[in-house]
């Protein structure tokens, strides 16, 4: 996709299908790609490195936020299983602030603020939640960075505090970012690219799919989805008619 724009719609998720559609595009094409956005999957890592090697690859930020707030969601159920015996109910403190626990410290008002307190207060005692969820905070703080060579201090720090917790699932975090440390930092090289319009255009998709009630034939589906999301059209604006105003009533 390129300027907002669907490309085309294929069969598959895997890196093999990625990877054998972009090495039937026009090399002239292939050779004007210089930066790709992509989901923390190896697959998708592993096609542009062999079918666009000059290309720079850039991890999407919204999807290291989620890895994040994913490893905090991890840490509230063992806590909540271990210090309950059941998976949450609506009474239980941890499982009331579940979604507080997702959001940016910037985004909570005072009452989120007193929720978050008292949840933990009450159902952290060990207080794992609660490092957990600074953790994630302090995840997305990177991207807050000035330059590269902040966010690499900013990285390391956070890999360190991760290595040194007792938490597994922070441990599990953090090689899994560590992994993509190159693809991470290559944000601050290419002045904050994402694939948020992807994502974008996936809803617009979404939406073409539920107004068809589905399709059982694929070549319509991708027709169907093309015309709407990969074709601009050039529709002269009509010339707007001018009625009368109505008459007010006596």
């Amino acid at each position: 996709m390129t300027a907002g724009r669907l490309l085309d719609v294929v069969r598959g998720r895997s890196g093999a299908v990625l990877a054998q559609w972009i090495a039937a595009q026009p090399q002239p094409w292939r050779d004007e790609v210089t930066v790709a956005a992509f989901d923390p999957f190896r697959g998708y890592a592993n096609a542009l490195r062999t079918a666009l090697p000059a290309a720079t690859r850039v991890l999407d930020a919204f999807h290291v936020t989620r890895l994040g707030f994913a490893a905090v969601d991890d840490v509230r159920r063992r806590v909540q299983q271990e210090s309950t015996g059941h998976r949450g109910r609506k009474h239980d403190p941890l499982y009331r602030i579940r979604r507080v626990l997702r959001r940016g410290h910037e985004h909570l008002t005072d009452l989120a603020w007193d929720r978050l307190l008292t949840g933990l207060d009450v159902g952290d005692v060990d207080g794992q939640v609660a490092a957990a969820w600074i953790a994630a905070q302090d995840l997305r703080l990177i991207y807050r960075a000035t330059n590269r060579q902040d966010a690499e201090r900013r990285l390391y720090r956070w890999l360190v505090h991760c290595a040194d917790s007792d938490l597994p699932e922070l441990h599990r975090l953090a090689r899994t970012i560590d992994g993509w440390r190159e693809e991470l930092l290559a944000y601050f090289d290419t002045a904050g690219v994402s694939n948020g319009p992807t994502e974008a255009m996936n809803l617009i998709i979404k939406k073409v799919k539920r107004t068809g009630h589905g399709f059982r034939n694929f070549d319509n589906y991708r027709l169907r989805l093309l015309l709407h999301c990969g074709v601009d059209w050039h529709t002269p604006q009509p010339t707007r008619i001018r009625g009368r105003l109505p008459r007010l009533a006596a």
